[in-house]
C-alpha cells in the first residue's frame, strides 16, 4: 500500500476514533430523567430554540376570596400564610395581626388556624387552646414561641421515614425581635411543643423577619431551611440544612446567577418547596419589593389619601408596592429567576396595591375546578388590603396542573431541541395546549442529530387540543421501549401551541394525572 493511502486511511480511522469520542462524551453527558416529570420552567434540558420558539412564563387567574381576616384578633396585618392538603383536609396556618394607618399595632400578633375540605371554602374551627381577651373561642394554636411572642409560623409534614407519629408535624417560627428560630413538633397539627427550650438556629446580628421555612428533602434526604439575610442593604434569601433538624450548617446566600434581589427589587420572603408532582425541582414564590419613592405615579396609586396616612408611620409604608416572582431549581441552591412578576397587583383599587399585598402562600394545592368538567388544578394564595382598613384577606388564584411556564410557539411556528436525554419507558406523555388550528410534532434523534426511523417528524400523529398527561403516538404503534437508556434528545415542532412538562413512562394510564389521556378537542 502506498504511503498516501496509508496517510488518507489513518486520517479517517482518527475521524472516526474522534467521532467515537464525541459520541461517548455526549453519552456520559445525557441528561439521566428515567421517568420523572419534567416541567418546562427553564433551560434545562433545551440546547436550541429556532423560529418563533421561546419559554413563556404563566400566570395565575384571580378567583374569589378565600378567608377574611376580620376576627378581633386578626386584622389588616394578616400574612405570611403556610397551605398545605393533608388527606382528605387542607390546612392552612398565618399570623392575625392589626395594624394601624400609622403603622402602629392594634394587637399582638398570634398564630391562627383555618381548615378546608376543599381547598376553595375555609372554616375558623373553634379550638379553645389560646385565651384572647377572656375568652378561648377562636381559631388561635399560638401566642407565644418560647418565651417571646409570634412572628411567623410556618408548619410542614415531616416525610422523614425516621420521623415519630409524636413528631409527623414540624414547624420554624421566629419569635419577634430575637436572633433565632424554634423548632416545633406536633402529632396533630394543632397542638404544638418546642423541640428544645431555645432555638435551633441563629446567624448572629441578625432578625428574621419574614416567613422563615424548613421540610424535608427526598432529594437530599435532609431538612432544608431557607430564611431571610440581609447583605449590604439588600434583603436576600439563604439557605441551611440539617440531619435531625435541630443541628443546622449553614450554606450562605442562594446562587441567582445574576439575577437576583437589589436594592430597588428585594426578595421579602421566598415560599420554596419541592414541587409535588416533580420532587427533584424546587419551586419558590418570593414576595418581591420595590420602592421608587413618592415620584408621580406614586400619587396615582389606589387610595392615596391612606398611602399619605401610612406615610406617616414610615416613609416606605406608603410608597413601596409589593408583587410575586417565581424561582426554580433543580439542586435548591443554583435558582433561576424569571425577571418578570409571576403575580401582578392588577388593574384593581385599593386591595392590591399596597406593601404587603401579593404575598404568595408556602405552596400550592391540587384542587377541583370549578368550571363544567374542567380538570383538576393547582390553587394559589395570595394577600390583599393589606395596610388598608380593618381586617385583610386571602385570594385563590388557579393556574393549570404544571402551568407555571411552558416551551411556546405561535402561529408561524418553531422548533425546540433538547439536550441529550437518557429515559426509562415506553411511550411519551404531554401537558400540553393549543389553539384549534395549532398543533405539535414530536422527532426522536440519535447521537449524531439524525432522526430515528419510525420516530421521525413524518412519523408522528400530529397532537393538538388540550390535556395535561397525553400520549404522543407515531404512525404503525412505534413504542419507545427499544430507545430506553440509550441517549437521544427530541424535537418539538410546535405551532400555536405550549408544551408544559413531559415525561416517559411504561404505556396505559401508569401514573397518568388528574385527567383522561385523550385532550379536550
Amino acid at each position: 500500500m502506498s504511503k498516501t493511502r496509508i496517510s488518507t486511511a489513518a486520517f479517517w480511522i482518527g475521524v472516526l476514533i474522534a467521532l467515537c469520542g464525541i459520541a461517548a462524551g455526549m453519552s456520559e453527558g445525557a441528561i439521566e430523567i428515567g421517568s420523572r416529570r419534567e416541567l418546562l420552567v427553564d433551560e434545562h434540558l433545551i440546547a436550541e430554540f429556532k423560529g418563533g420558539a421561546e419559554l413563556r412564563l404563566h400566570h395565575p387567574v384571580r378567583r374569589e376570596i378565600a378567608i377574611v381576616h376580620d376576627a378581633p384578633w386578626e386584622g389588616s396585618g394578616c400574612g405570611y400564610h403556610t397551605v398545605f392538603k393533608d388527606g382528605d383536609k387542607y390546612r392552612m396556618y398565618y399570623h392575625g395581626w392589626h395594624i394601624t394607618p400609622e403603622g402602629g399595632t392594634g394587637n399582638p400578633i398570634v398564630i391562627c388556624y383555618a381548615e378546608s375540605n376543599d381547598g376553595i371554602g375555609w372554616v375558623k374551627p373553634t379550638l379553645g387552646l389560646v385565651e384572647f381577651e377572656g375568652s378561648k373561642d377562636n381559631n388561635i394554636i399560638l401566642a407565644k414561641i418560647g418565651r417571646y411572642g409570634c412572628h411567623d409560623f410556618s408548619p410542614f409534614i415531616d416525610t422523614n421515614p425516621q420521623a415519630s407519629e409524636a413528631a409527623r408535624y414540624k414547624a420554624v417560627g421566629w419569635p419577634r425581635g430575637q436572633k433565632g428560630l424554634f423548632g416545633f413538633a406536633s402529632a396533630d397539627g394543632i397542638r404544638w411543643k418546642p423541640v428544645k427550650d431555645d432555638f435551633i438556629f441563629s446567624d448572629t446580628g441578625w432578625v428574621f423577619d419574614t416567613q422563615n421555612i424548613a421540610f424535608w428533602s427526598e432529594l437530599e434526604r435532609q431538612y432544608v431551611m431557607y430564611y431571610r439575610k440581609t447583605v449590604g442593604g439588600i434583603r436576600n434569601i439563604a439557605r441551611a440544612v440539617s440531619k435531625d433538624f435541630i443541628e443546622w450548617k449553614k450554606e450562605g446566600l442562594l446562587d441567582f446567577q445574576g439575577t437576583g434581589p437589589t436594592k430597588c427589587e428585594q426578595f421579602y420572603t421566598n415560599q420554596i418547596r419541592p414541587y409535588y408532582r416533580a420532587p427533584h425541582l424546587y419551586i419558590g414564590f418570593p414576595a418581591r419589593y420595590a420602592d421608587r419613592g413618592w415620584v408621580e405615579a406614586t400619587n396615582a396609586l389606589p387610595s392615596p389619601q391612606l398611602r399619605q396616612q401610612r406615610a406617616k408611620g414610615h416613609r416606605r409604608h406608603g410608597s413601596a408596592v409589593t408583587d410575586g416572582l417565581l424561582i426554580t431549581s433543580r439542586d435548591g441552591r443554583r435558582f433561576h429567576r424569571w425577571d418578570e412578576a409571576f403575580l401582578r397587583p392588577g388593574l384593581r383599587t385599593q386591595h392590591n396595591w399596597a406593601y404587603g399585598d401579593n404575598y404568595i402562600a408556602w405552596h400550592v394545592v391540587e384542587t377541583s375546578s370549578t368550571f363544567d368538567d374542567q380538570p383538576r388544578e393547582l390553587s394559589l394564595y395570595a394577600t390583599e388590603s393589606y395596610f388598608t382598613g380593618s381586617a385583610s384577606r386571602l385570594r385563590r388564584y388557579t393556574l393549570r396542573v404544571d402551568g407555571f411556564a411552558s416551551i411556546h410557539a405561535p402561529a408561524g411556528a418553531g422548533e425546540v431541541i433538547t439536550r441529550y436525554i437518557k429515559f426509562a419507558g415506553s411511550c411519551l406523555r404531554l401537558n400540553f395546549s393549543t389553539s384549534a388550528a395549532g398543533g405539535i410534532h414530536v422527532e426522536i434523534q440519535d447521537m449524531e442529530g439524525k432522526a430515528i426511523p419510525r420516530f421521525r417528524m413524518e412519523d408522528c400523529l400530529e397532537v393538538f387540543g388540550d390535556a395535561t398527561d397525553y400520549m404522543v403516538k407515531w404512525k404503525g404503534g412505534a413504542t419507545l421501549g427499544a430507545l430506553a437508556n440509550q441517549p437521544v434528545r427530541l424535537r418539538f415542532v410546535l405551532r400555536e401551541a405550549d408544551v408544559y412538562a413531559f415525561r416517559f413512562a411504561s404505556s396505559g394510564r401508569e401514573g397518568a394525572g388528574t385527567e383522561p389521556d385523550k385532550p379536550r378537542h
